[in-house]
């Protein structure tokens, strides 16, 4: 059996990857995936404690925020399309169109 602290490790380590790349990378795309790469560090985390504490709890939130993630791509995704087809870049230095 795999101890708690080894999911946790994996888990602060692919947030921690997460993170780097959304404050890092200038690529919408790419920062769309690290934001992914950190919800699943914690529905890794969610699902560890929900089996170390032998309740259900964490697999129903684990569910939620990949229902959340889900609609954070699409909707995230759907407005990528439209500033790109304006300025065609996804570079997101370039996008200042929301700016006064």
């Amino acid at each position: 059996m795999v101890e708690l602290e080894y999911y946790l490790i994996l888990s602060g380590i692919l947030f921690s990857i997460g993170v780097l790349g959304v404050l890092v990378r200038r690529n919408a795309i790419v920062v769309f995936m690290c934001v992914e790469i950190m919800l699943n560090a914690v529905n890794i985390s969610l699902i560890a404690f929900d089996r170390y504490n032998n309740q259900h709890d964490g697999q129903i939130f684990s569910f939620m925020v990949m229902c959340v993630a889900a609609a954070e791509v699409s909707v995230g995704l759907a407005i990528v399309i439209s500033m790109y087809r304006n300025k065609p870049t996804i570079n997101l230095d370039e996008f200042n169109l929301m700016k006064w």
